[in-house]
């Protein structure tokens, strides 16, 4: 436990050393701010155009703003995860030090999953970071507390499992662009696998559409904690540290 605590400090420094953390958290809060701010205008000019003409349709800023902010999380994550594993292992192999983390007396999971622990450690300083605008609706709104936080441990628990498949991608190649655009594609293809389910109801579509992670998010953005959806997320983050500790150990026997 130890090693695995230095080397997630390790890569937290070098995140903040480095532009890298500021550059992601500026793309982070714009997109999200953006996003956020967009469906408060939203839902402010259906409510007093509903207002103005005596129409009560129900307003509720739980659905209406906080879920579908929340859902396009999705997005940003495509743009976000690739740049946050690109460099973790790749730039170890280029710049040659992987080859004494191969031979080094500290074990494979424990590299693994520091650097796999410090990204989702960074990822959460900037989903709560982001979060302050919605102290801005406990101003001015009443929106419930509970599906938010249900909500925000779904985005943090689909992250982790992307992050655990861009590891993996990442010990691939020297090259961070190359891991970089992997990741962005292997991201891309999971998140839009359930849409088959929509128009397809065989059974490849069925297993298409499990496999999709905005699938399992429903659930969460419903304010609801589903065992099967966790269980997901849980088995996804496994099976990428796994992938990423075999292809770590081949790297082992080679050196």
């Amino acid at each position: 436990m130890r090693n695995m605590w230095i080397i997630c400090q390790k890569e937290l420094r070098t995140y903040f050393v480095s532009p890298i953390a500021y550059i992601l958290f500026i793309i982070y809060a714009a997109i999200f701010g953006f996003f956020f701010w967009n469906m408060v205008g939203a839902f402010v000019y259906y409510s007093m155009e509903s207002q103005m003409r005596g129409e009560m349709f129900p307003m509720n800023i739980n659905d209406q703003v906080i879920r579908q902010l929340f859902g396009n999380i999705n997005v940003i994550n495509l743009l976000i995860i690739p740049l946050m594993t690109m460099r973790l292992f790749a730039e170890e192999k280029r710049n040659g030090t992987i080859e004494l983390l191969a031979t080094s007396p500290i074990r494979d999971g424990e590299v693994i999953f520091g650097k796999w622990l410090s990204s989702v450690i960074l990822y959460a300083a900037m989903l709560l970071f982001t979060c302050l605008n919605f102290l801005f609706l406990f101003k001015y709104g009443n929106p419930d507390w509970k599906p938010m936080a249900v909500s925000l441990l779904g985005v943090l628990l689909q992250a982790a499992a992307l992050l655990a498949i861009g590891i993996f991608i990442s010990t691939l190649t020297k090259n961070q662009i190359i891991a970089g655009a992997v990741t962005f594609g292997v991201c891309l293809l999971i998140f839009v696998l359930g849409w088959v389910g929509e128009y397809q109801f065989s059974t490849w579509a069925q297993v298409a559409t499990y496999l999709s992670t905005t699938t399992h998010m429903q659930s969460f953005l419903k304010g609801v904690i589903d065992t099967k959806d966790a269980i997901y997320y849980v088995s996804t983050i496994f099976l990428g540290l796994f992938l990423t500790a075999r292809s770590l150990e081949s790297l082992r026997w080679r050196a």
